[in-house]
């Protein structure tokens, strides 16, 4: 087979699975349990679901997507993709984390297309520069392909966050995988303190986890019958069905709850990582969103909302009632305002919103704002 028939081939059989089911609760109030934050316009023109599945372009097409969901998105996943058929859209009916979700998904594209290549990606991260994220996306397909294994890719570290877990890869090892720039992978490291992630910059040989996975269809299936016999049982069972509503009601109720982080990825033995620098952030908090977005010569950030500043910088303003805002001495403050909820946070404490969403969860007077 010529290279450029077997290029051809490889890209048709590649898939993206975008995994779009979370919650959100860092992006109270404007995440709500009827719309959660994967679900919104934050940026730009597209939410970020829409941005996840846009940004591959060419190289995989809409056709050649399948999004996993909570079974109460379904209808809105239909609304901001229509290009998606309904095949391509699995409701989860119970959240099982994210070894369930990859399984059945696994299971189906297989059962499809024996030769498919899955491109695991959640529905809520930011990438600044598409084209390099493209290009590092086709390096592991390469790599899945080549040496049928299980590929991440990693961020560089820039900061010693304490936010992500981390990958300590083999720097040794480059060009092991081919000439893609991919490193063996030592172990992943769960969220460290300060301390330990000070270490993990400095030592250079350490990654954030993105989260992202790419991997031949058989080939994470094999790693779930080495590593989750359970999960692999019912993912064969699923296979065998019409993949129906039931089949996959079925499944999830059957399956226990595990991350395919430590399901699979800690426990198998052949693991890539690829280093990527394409301007990644998972978006996980408003600090987050305040630190992407445009800001103005005081750092302040503000949106199409109107505002007027006096005296305050290094702001977020993110509002949608056209209410005029106004700040006055006040620095690093996130203002969040929605039809019925009004959120006032230190940027720098703005992964504390969780627990505003907690003690809302346990009153029945204010759970309404959830």
């Amino acid at each position: 087979m010529n290279k450029a028939v077997k290029k051809n081939r490889m890209m048709k059989n590649v898939y993206a699975v975008v995994m779009a089911g979370g919650s959100g609760t860092r992006f109270w109030p404007k995440s709500i349990k009827k719309r959660p934050k994967q679900f919104l316009n934050i940026f730009g023109d597209y939410t970020m679901l829409q941005e996840t599945v846009y940004r591959l372009g060419d190289f995989i097409k809409p056709e050649r997507v399948m999004v996993v969901t909570n079974s109460n998105y379904e209808s809105i996943v239909k609304e901001q993709l229509p290009e998606l058929n309904n095949e391509s859209i699995i409701g989860e009916p119970v959240a099982k984390n994210t070894a369930p979700c990859v399984a059945a998904a696994a299971a189906l594209l297989h059962k499809k297309d024996p030769d498919s290549v899955m491109v695991v990606l959640p529905a809520d991260h930011r990438i600044g520069n598409e084209d390099e994220f493209v290009r590092i996306l086709k390096s592991a397909v390469k790599t899945a392909e080549e040496k049928e294994s299980l590929v991440t890719i990693g961020i560089r570290p820039s900061r010693p966050e304490t936010g992500y877990g981390y990958i300590h890869y083999d720097e040794s090892g480059s060009g092991e995988a081919g000439d893609e720039g991919a490193y063996g992978v030592k172990a992943f490291k769960e969220k460290p303190d300060v301390e330990t992630a000070l270490m993990f910059l400095n030592s250079g040989d350490y990654l954030w986890n993105s989260g992202m996975f790419i991997w031949k269809t058989s080939t994470i299936l094999s790693a779930f019958e080495n590593n989750l016999p359970e999960i692999y049982a019912e993912a064969k069972k699923l296979s065998e069905s019409d993949g129906s509503e039931g089949d996959i009601s079925d499944f999830y109720h059957a399956c226990p709850s595990v991350s395919v982080d430590y399901g699979i990825m800690e426990k198998a033995n052949t693991v890539h990582v690829l280093p990527g620098d394409f301007g990644w952030s998972d978006v996980g908090s408003w600090r987050a969103v305040h630190e992407l977005a445009s800001k103005d010569e005081n750092g302040n950030a503000t949106g199409k909302s109107p505002v007027e500043i006096v005296d305050s910088s290094s702001n977020l303003v993110h509002s949608d009632s056209g209410k005029l805002i106004s700040l006055v001495g006040v620095d690093g403050i996130g203002l969040i305002e929605t039809e019925d909820s009004i959120l006032v946070v230190k940027l720098d404490r703005s992964q504390d919103v969780k627990t505003v969403v907690e003690r809302l969860k346990k009153s029945s007077e204010k759970s309404k704002y959830l």
